[in-house]
């Protein structure tokens, strides 16, 4: 049997697309055209033998194809980029303290840490997961170098990293938004909840009815993917296997997060500065 060869060029042009959601957003990221980055996912998938995007109103999603390559791609695309950062970055010593929002843990901030650890292996890193309010009284009080959090006062000593629309959503399998009443999942004790989502269903006259809350988005995330019930997530944080309901559906966004990097400006140094650069990159894929 013939080898396949796969190009490292078309494996990052992949991951772009799939963490982008769109040719054209990808094609900003790996610098080339959109027809070029159309003419790369096809090069790739004559030579896997495999569709691995399904197009779509809203974008691109994965085929079961494209899932099985996504965590291969982006072990190759980040040990070339560890390759090339190691020669061309000077290593950084000292303490970095973290404040993360657990909506954003994976698919984004975890890529960004275990990279920079990598990278600056001599740097402490003490990465914290908790509410906004907590990691923002984490910087008050010094305990904190850095946080990401959720910003709904606007301050203007914070650097907006995003703007990220929170959504229903539902399962490809289970489709339970077509249940009468409606089945949701919400926060637990959220005044967010009550102001934003609720109204928006009442807004339509949909019947619903609460049937799982969770103190965390990944609680969330469990009642939508297994079929319990319809949740409000924000848009980057919908899971594999799931959708935004559309107002073509009956569906309005929710609301939108202001996601924010917060920094203490007593305790800045390199590698306070070099972990925030991190982060910022983190979140471009979904500008």
């Amino acid at each position: 049997m013939e080898a396949v060869v796969l190009e490292s060029d078309l494996l990052r042009t992949f991951v772009a697309v799939h963490d982008t959601g769109s040719f054209t957003r990808a094609a900003g990221i790996v610098g080339r055209t959109q027809s070029a980055v159309s003419l790369q996912i096809k090069r790739l998938e004559e030579l896997i033998g495999h569709s691995l995007f399904e197009r779509g109103p809203r974008g691109v999603r994965l085929t079961q194809s494209g899932r099985e390559l996504l965590e291969n791609a982006r072990r190759v695309v980040s040990l070339l980029d560890e390759t090339a950062g190691a020669f061309r970055t000077p290593a950084l010593q000292g303490r970095v303290r973290i404040g993360l929002p657990e909506e954003y843990g994976h698919a984004v901030l975890g890529q960004a840490l275990s990279k920079f650890a990598r990278l600056h292996p001599s740097v402490d890193i003490t990465a914290r997961y908790g509410r906004s309010d907590g990691n923002m009284a984490g910087i008050d009080r010094g305990d904190l170098d850095l946080a990401v959090v959720f910003d709904w006062q606007d301050r203007s000593d914070a650097e907006v990293l995003m703007i990220d629309p929170t959504v229903w959503t539902t399962s490809d399998a289970y489709g339970m938004h077509k249940r009468t009443p409606l089945p949701i999942a919400l926060y637990t004790n959220s005044g967010w909840c009550t102001d934003f989502a609720l109204k928006s269903l009442e807004k339509r006259n949909a019947p619903y009815r609460v049937v799982y809350t969770s103190d965390t988005s990944g609680g969330l995330k469990l009642a939508v993917s297994s079929g319990l019930a319809i949740t409000p997530l924000s848009r980057s944080n919908i899971p594999v296997g799931c959708r935004e309901l559309t107002a073509d559906e009956g569906f309005s966004q929710i609301d939108a997060s202001r996601v924010v990097l917060k920094r203490n400006p007593r305790l800045a140094n390199a590698a306070v500065e070099g972990m925030a650069e991190a982060l910022q990159k983190s979140f471009e894929q979904f500008a």
